[in-house]
């Protein structure tokens, strides 16, 4: 198969939002789409008219493999599971913000209602809802029948209807966090109740490596509870930035000069619905 550099240069992006969006995990993302360029290169009898679905269809297939092979590993992970942060900065040679920033499905809240489905359901849904793939490519690319990717993606659609008024309007979402931040640092209880809905939720992913709480934190009170009691062990070398995870402004703690842990959030009508804590080292930049 013939691939050029230029080729590699176009579809490298697209490949790299698939496979994150499919796994929540960025060197899983970026080893299957190394390996998918390698393998294309060593195809030397096809050479398909539509470059783009073809290496779509195996860098979407080798995730499939990935994910039915992880099941067990994902349902006997310590306490939580959170995505992998993906910190949206220009990093380079290759950003792949530049593709990922023009779709949705990638804030963290998305990503985690993708461990609700079957790897089927997570595959349809992306490439028809956030890559707007048609019907008849999909079922080239998972390989099925179109009236059968028809119901898979009407089944998925139901699984995820939950977060559907999230805002991702990332300036709003700023301030509002601003606000949040703020009012934590004077311990302003009232304040920060007002910005929390009531049934707010806190998972906290430390994998089993780090101290965490392993079972989600619900309601204002409780998750408020929790977060001010990680502000009394605050170490002194303890400093924040707020930038851009996933799409969505989160803070980015750190100790020691090096990042502890990251906080984003999921906004709903004005009000943190969700907040994911991901403190597990494995997760976090370098």
């Amino acid at each position: 198969m013939q691939i050029s550099n230029e080729d590699y240069q176009e579809f490298k992006p697209l490949l790299f939002s698939i496979c994150y969006r499919m796994l929540g995990s960025i060197t899983e993302a970026e080893d299957i789409v190394q390996e998918t360029f390698l393998k294309a290169y060593q195809i030397k009898e096809q050479n398909p008219d539509n470059k783009k679905a073809y290496l779509c269809k195996m860098a979407t297939n080798r995730c499939l493999d990935v994910l039915k092979s992880a099941r067990h590993k994902r349902e006997t992970y310590t306490g939580p599971w959170n995505p992998v942060p993906l910190l949206l900065e220009k990093t380079g040679e290759f950003d792949p913000s530049d593709a990922v920033l023009q779709k949705e499905g990638l804030s963290i809240a998305y990503l985690r209602m993708m461990e609700h489905l079957s790897p089927d359901e997570r595959a349809v849904l992306l490439l028809k809802e956030v890559f707007t793939f048609s019907y008849n490519e999909i079922a080239s690319i998972i390989e099925k029948k179109e009236e059968n990717c028809r119901k898979i993606f009407s089944r998925a659609k139901q699984k995820i209807s939950l977060i559907e008024g999230e805002s991702l309007h990332y300036e709003k979402n700023k301030s509002l966090v601003d606000h949040f931040i703020k009012a934590f640092q004077v311990q302003n209880r009232d304040a920060l109740l007002e910005l929390l809905s009531e049934n707010v939720t806190l998972y906290s992913d430390g994998g089993g490596i780090v101290k965490a709480a392993v079972r989600p934190i619900v309601s204002s009170a409780n998750v408020l509870a929790f977060l001010l009691g990680i502000l009394k062990n605050v170490p002194e070398d303890f400093y924040f930035e707020v930038k851009n995870v996933n799409g969505q402004p989160a803070i980015i703690n750190h100790i020691n000069g090096s990042i502890q842990s990251i906080i984003s959030f999921s906004i709903t009508n004005g009000k943190i619905n969700e907040i994911y804590l991901t403190l597990n080292p494995e997760k976090l930049p370098g």
